[in-house]
């Protein structure tokens, strides 16, 4: 899985935030708010990676045990694939 094309964070007002551009555009209309975690996770997912793949990356970089790290990662998948922010 991968962010679609049209898709960027940015940060706006102190914010991270994903804004479609494009054709994306039309298929979401206005933004999304993430923190710091789900900015981190959004820009792993620049590539095509598995959800396996993001737990690994968020043991190595953060402090947490599996579980979470397994928790807060299939949140987040299902928050962004529910917008279609992901292919």
């Amino acid at each position: 899985m991968k962010v679609k094309e049209g898709y960027l964070l940015r940060e706006v007002a102190g914010s991270k935030v994903v804004l479609p551009i494009g054709e994306a555009t039309l298929d979401f209309n206005g933004m999304a708010t993430l923190n710091e975690t789900g900015a981190f996770l959004f820009e792993q997912m620049k590539q095509d990676v598995t959800e396996d793949d993001l737990v690994k990356i968020m043991l190595e970089t953060y402090d947490i045990d599996e579980e979470t790290a397994k928790n807060d990662v299939k949140s987040f998948v299902e928050k962004v694939k529910g917008a279609g922010i992901i292919e």
